[in-house]
């Protein structure tokens, strides 16, 4: 089991203070963020993909080649690399290249996005989405598994006698998840390949991810990659900790209140209650954690959400601080596997 934060790289001001970060000052923090995941023991740093405001992470693996430098055991992915606006030659290419310079250390997972107008700023057409996914990630695979290869497709101009490069590192591709909240098509995707599926159910209600989670399993096993419980599921979820439960709901209020994606909708008591949203002691993160597995089986990868909406930098990195000592720990333990 591998647990691990991840982010989307949002600016927004702090309600309390009205401030929010400059670009610069959000940027260096999502290094410093993941420096700490490492020191911490967490297996796992996530950066986001967006291409427009209010977010700052367009370039994966800029911020994952820089970080790279700066740690030597965690293991560097995204939360999102954009399958279907991004050539995938260039994704072929520059996740190799990231992958040499990560010793290795590289996953990534792919998805869709969920901002509209990011397809055409890219030539593409938000109609075409899925089948997009579906003819880019098939060339991507091939692009770094075959030496040479000839393609031709709906979407891009052919290939003939191409060859990517660099090659994955010692002829071994990146391991690749597929992201998706809602569309069955994706985790068939997943399935078909024997690849990761991950459900970022950070918004959603039980029922519904275990439909999706059980959709992907059972298509694995029918495609032939081992039984349905050795499928490859990642969860997504979001936390924010105190030592007293009243004290971090009084203090996560106004993030949640004003948060654009949370805000103006059921309370933050209702929206813990339908929802992976996890906001009280280390020991009820802990709690609603091992809920996971009781809902939608064994699964492979967590990743936790601990900064974004405004948030002080201080408090995410004390977040961190709070996995790494108390709430992982408690995962891991075998008395509580079993």
């Amino acid at each position: 089991m591998e647990f691990g934060i991840f982010g989307v790289g949002d600016i927004a001001p702090d309600p309390r203070t009205g401030r929010a970060p400059t670009e610069h000052e959000r940027i260096k923090r999502m290094v410093e963020l993941a420096v700490r995941a490492e020191e911490a023991g967490l297996d796992v740093y996530a950066t986001g993909e967006h291409h427009n405001p209010p977010f700052v992470p367009s370039s994966p693996t800029t911020l994952l080649g820089f970080i790279a430098a700066r740690t030597s055991r965690i293991t560097l992915s995204t939360s999102t690399t954009l399958i279907t606006t991004n050539d995938p030659v260039k994704i072929a290419e520059d996740y190799a290249m990231l992958q040499h310079l990560a010793d290795g250390r590289l996953d990534l997972m792919l998805g869709r996005g969920n901002t509209g107008p990011v397809y055409p700023w890219f030539g593409k057409d938000i109609r075409d989405g899925i089948a997009l996914a579906v003819e880019n990630y098939a060339l991507l695979r091939r692009l770094w598994r075959e030496e040479v290869v000839d393609w031709s497709g709906r979407f891009r101009t052919p290939l003939q006698g191409f060859t990517s490069t660099p090659r994955p590192l010692d002829g071994r591709p990146p391991f690749v998840w597929h992201g998706s909240i809602r569309s069955p098509q994706i985790a068939e995707q997943a399935a078909y390949y024997g690849d990761g599926f991950f459900h970022n159910n950070i918004f959603w209600p039980v029922d519904h991810t275990r439909r999706m989670v059980e959709f992907y399993r059972e298509r694995f096993e029918h495609h032939g990659h081992g039984s349905a419980d050795q499928a490859i599921v990642g969860l997504g979820g979001q936390v924010f900790m105190r030592r007293r439960s009243q004290d971090a709901i009084e203090e996560f209020r106004p993030y949640f209140d004003h948060s654009p994606i949370y805000g103006h909708g059921p309370s933050l008591e209702e929206t813990m209650v339908q929802t992976p949203l996890a906001v009280g002691s280390p020991q009820q993160v802990i709690d609603r954690t091992m809920r996971f597995r009781e809902d939608f089986g064994d699964y492979r990868r967590q990743l936790f959400n601990i900064d974004g909406m405004g948030l002080p930098h201080e408090v995410a990195l004390e977040q961190i601080d709070l996995l790494g000592a108390e709430v992982v720990p408690a995962l891991r333990s075998p008395s509580r596997a079993a």
